[in-house]
């Protein structure tokens, strides 16, 4: 009996796929810019803003601003094949690659558990709120960060740099967490308390989303063993959680109490094995002549805009209630757009698009949590009003949101050039 052929799903390729790298440098340039756009408020047309935030919460539409955090789901389901793939072709234990999942998903829940919290009263903190924000962020990235060693430095000495690392590691997760504790909101509320036990999660933040949603795709993407036909069941499994949620089916469940069944387990990761499902075709082999990716591609799109335009009469489009249209529109024009970007960067390398956008692309928190710690830095030094006025008309507004975006990646990238770069 000859021996088993391998499967094509499992990845043979490099991890680093630069059209997928650079689409997710391109999402978190967009995040960063809708997210600082936003400061400029009222002077703004509606097209510039959240659907949810000019028209009531039962009109179904949506902007290019309510496309940007879906990209983003969908990217981290792309992703997912390239760095699972490459645990699963090492034969890594299963119990690892589970505890590596836990891990990313429960550090991720706690830094959108202290995000969505904001800026606690200073009054009742006894001290500047601006400043725990500032304190906040800088002790997430030192949590989570690890520095190379420079090349001048011999081996011998690697020990000792390593252990540097782990103390910086360290303090910044102590520090987080007597951050946690010391939270104060404007009536006194609290993040966490011990007598009795409480924990305000509230809606997780992006990053609890991120994590839910994280979570979900990996264990489908093990489950299934990397099979795209029984990921698009997955797929269609998650949007009738997302129906039977909304039929109340859910109502008293204890799971329920943690976490959104029908939005956060169901049609928000729905949006992200959308995008294992196509990043499982950069690591099969028959999939990887232009002809058969563009032809997958191509469908792919047109079935999520089949579905999309069939379930808007039941549900509608909206962001915040996180619709199954909604979901699939997102999906199909992510994948149009990195359809593009494997034009440029895999196919026909265009270098001076491709090589930024990847390079800003392949460690995006970092630059997310700079991105959300500007704010607050920007009041505990009294320059809010200073920044504000850069945003006085709809031109100056854009201007100042582009160069904010563009500087926070390059400094980001830079960081990561010399070495500095987050671990989850």
């Amino acid at each position: 009996m000859s021996p088993k052929s391998p499967k094509p799903e499992i990845a043979t390729k490099p991890q680093r796929v630069t059209s997928v790298d650079a689409l997710r440098g391109f999402i978190m340039f967009m995040m960063i810019f809708v997210n600082d756009l936003s400061g400029a408020g009222r002077i703004l047309p509606d097209w510039m803003v959240h659907f949810s935030d000019r028209h009531d919460q039962g009109e179904s539409g949506m902007t290019f601003v309510d496309l940007v955090f879906p990209a983003f789901l969908f990217i981290v389901g792309m992703s997912i094949p390239l760095a699972l793939g490459a645990r699963r072709a090492r034969r890594e234990p299963a119990w690892k690659s589970l505890g590596h999942i836990a891990l990313r998903t429960i550090s991720l829940l706690c830094i959108g558990i202290l995000m969505v919290h904001e800026t606690p009263n200073s009054a009742a903190l006894g001290w500047s709120g601006a400043w725990w924000c500032v304190l906040m962020y800088a002790s997430a990235i030192a949590a989570f960060c690890w520095i190379s060693p420079p090349a001048s430095i011999p081996k011998p000495k690697w020990h000792a740099w390593q252990i540097a690392n782990r103390a910086v590691r360290l303090i910044g997760i102590a520090t987080l967490v007597w951050l946690a504790f010391a939270f104060r909101g404007l009536n006194g509320d609290r993040i966490i308390g011990l007598s009795p036990f409480h924990l305000s999660t509230q809606w997780y933040g992006i990053l609890g989303l991120i994590a839910w949603a994280y979570l979900v795709t990996c264990l489908v993407f093990l489950l299934c063993d990397g099979n795209r036909t029984a990921i698009l069941g997955g797929m269609a499994l998650l949007f009738c959680l997302f129906a039977t949620d909304k039929k109340g089916a859910f109502e008293g469940f204890w799971l329920s109490r943690i976490v959104g069944i029908g939005d956060m387990l169901g049609s928000l990761p729905a949006i992200a094995l959308g995008g294992l499902l196509l990043g499982s075709m950069l690591t099969a082999t028959e999939l990887g002549d232009l002809k058969t990716c563009k032809r997958f591609t191509f469908w792919f799109v047109a079935a999520c805009a089949a579905a999309a335009l069939l379930l808007n009469p039941v549900y509608g489009i909206s962001k915040n209630r996180a619709t199954p249209s909604w979901c699939l529109w997102s999906c199909g024009i992510t994948a149009s757009l990195w359809y593009g970007f494997h034009l440029i960067c895999d196919v026909r390398p265009m270098t001076i698009i491709s090589r930024p956008l990847a390079s800003a692309g392949q460690n995006v928190l970092l630059a997310y949590l700079l991105s959300e710690m500007l704010p607050g830095l920007l009041e505990a030094l009294a320059l809010g009003n200073w920044y504000g006025h850069l945003a006085a008309s709809v031109p100056l507004a854009i201007i100042r949101s582009a160069v904010c975006g563009l500087l926070l990646l390059l400094a980001s990238t830079s960081l990561n050039r010399i070495g500095f770069r987050l671990k989850l």
